[in-house]
């Protein structure tokens, strides 16, 4: 069974989130900055990726998400994308929000849409992920975290 549930810098995994999102070239030095939230995503008690996001009302911006090594290839990005914004929207959030420099099409077929800069609200613009920690070629891209009826 696939669950999310909060992951705290106290916590005995936390140096293997950081890890694996350095590996992967992801911003870290922000993570422990107010506001952020970790998930760690487990599969039958295993865990298998983790993500984190921020909330600005009914907006949240999906950031650090990874699957651990070993583990990738299987289609568990999907998994620990959508259990990260699940909990977002459990947070409020109605609308996520992300920058990729690599993944968009990844993201794609997870519903998200490419949208300007210009676009997208203040909030997100003026993120510390937004305004400086990712280049200016990262894609912005958008989904609705409204239930699909």
């Amino acid at each position: 069974m696939l669950s999310g549930e909060p992951l705290h810098p106290a916590d005995s995994d936390y140096g293997v989130f950081v890890g694996a999102l350095a590996a992967e070239g992801l911003p870290t030095d922000d993570l422990t900055e107010p506001g952020r939230i970790f998930v760690r995503v487990r599969l039958d008690d295993r865990p298998i990726g983790y993500g984190g996001y921020e909330v600005f009302g009914e907006d949240a911006l999906l950031r650090s998400l990874v699957v651990l090594p070993g583990l990738r290839g299987r289609g568990l990005g999907r998994q620990v994308t959508e259990a990260v914004l699940r909990e977002a929207a459990g947070a409020g959030a109605r609308r996520a929000w992300l920058l990729t420099t690599t993944a968009a099409p990844f993201f794609e077929r997870l519903g998200f849409v490419g949208i300007a800069r210009a676009d997208a609200p203040e909030s997100i613009r003026s993120t510390r992920q937004a305004a400086s920690l990712c280049p200016s070629s990262a894609a912005l891209m958008t989904r609705s975290l409204a239930p699909k009826a």
